[in-house]
């Protein structure tokens, strides 16, 4: 008895034919278990009485407190000032991490002159480093710009650097083979080997930020996420304290969400 391949074939050239169906990605919801359990625990001691409400107030406090503070508009205020010295602050630590990485890593005269000081500088805690700016900068916006400035410049400057020394010498013999020029290396094969290191360092930077903002809104601010913490802290509100503590995380994971996003843009090309 023969068998015909004739409506196997057909099937089979059909669903060739077919465009490839995309993976549909759900969210693990597993990651959402100890942050659920940790937020219980925390109402249940506080409303049993265990963490009293001078010591840290319940999620529940906290939640009301942030609504009153967004409605009054001192939260959006705050919101504003403190984004508006990260971003300043930002733009200024970014051009110098850049500048300074690409100088070092593409130049041995460069690493000689450039990495010596910035590794000393690196090292400095940035609480030794406010009563020298209040005495450069006075107690105004500079102070805290620069701060931030300082926490992006140099993990970004170090990531730099290593990005580009650690550009493959087979790709870089190739170029050189293929008649490139030392500007046509640079901008074809050095920058590009370079840019997942740097995009790291600007994850990294990032968080530093904030972090440097935190440190600087703490010294004689007046406005800003930093302000309204010290503000409720005289006033023992640690349900506003926290507010603003909630504040300074989700901003940090926010800007961190938008570089990954720009990372899976920017090298589509790896996962080619």
């Amino acid at each position: 008895m023969s068998i015909s391949t004739t409506g196997v074939l057909a099937h089979a050239r059909k669903r060739a034919a077919e465009p490839p169906r995309k993976a549909v990605r759900r969210p693990d919801l597993r990651r959402w278990i100890s942050p659920v359990v940790l937020l219980a625990a925390w109402q249940i001691a506080s409303s049993t009485g265990v963490l009293p409400p001078d010591k840290l107030s319940a999620p529940w406090t906290v939640v009301q407190a942030g609504l009153e503070a967004a409605r009054s508009g001192e939260l959006g205020d705050a919101f504003a000032v403190s984004l508006g010295r990260v971003g300043a602050g930002f733009a200024l630590g970014a051009v110098a991490g850049l500048v300074l990485g690409i100088v070092s890593g593409l130049s041995r005269w460069g690493e000689a002159l450039v990495d010596p000081p910035v590794q000393m500088l690196r090292t400095l805690p940035f609480l030794g480093l406010i009563p020298l700016f209040i005495l450069w900068f006075g107690i105004g916006e500079e102070t805290k710009i620069v701060l931030v400035a300082l926490g992006v410049a140099f993990p970004l400057y170090l990531n730099v650097h290593s990005g580009i020394r650690g550009a493959d010498p087979a790709l870089v013999e190739a170029s050189r083979a293929l008649g490139f020029s030392r500007a046509e290396r640079l901008w074809h094969v050095v920058l590009p080997g370079a840019l997942p290191q740097a995009l790291v360092g600007l994850r990294q930077s990032l968080g530093l930020a904030w972090l440097a903002l935190i440190v600087g809104e703490t010294v004689n601010a007046d406005a800003g996420v930093g302000y309204l913490i010290n503000n409720a802290r005289e006033f023992l509100r640690t349900d506003v304290v926290v507010v603003g503590l909630v504040l300074y995380a989700l901003l940090g994971l926010v800007t961190d969400a938008l570089v990954r996003l720009l990372e899976r843009k920017v090298l589509r090309w790896r996962t080619r």
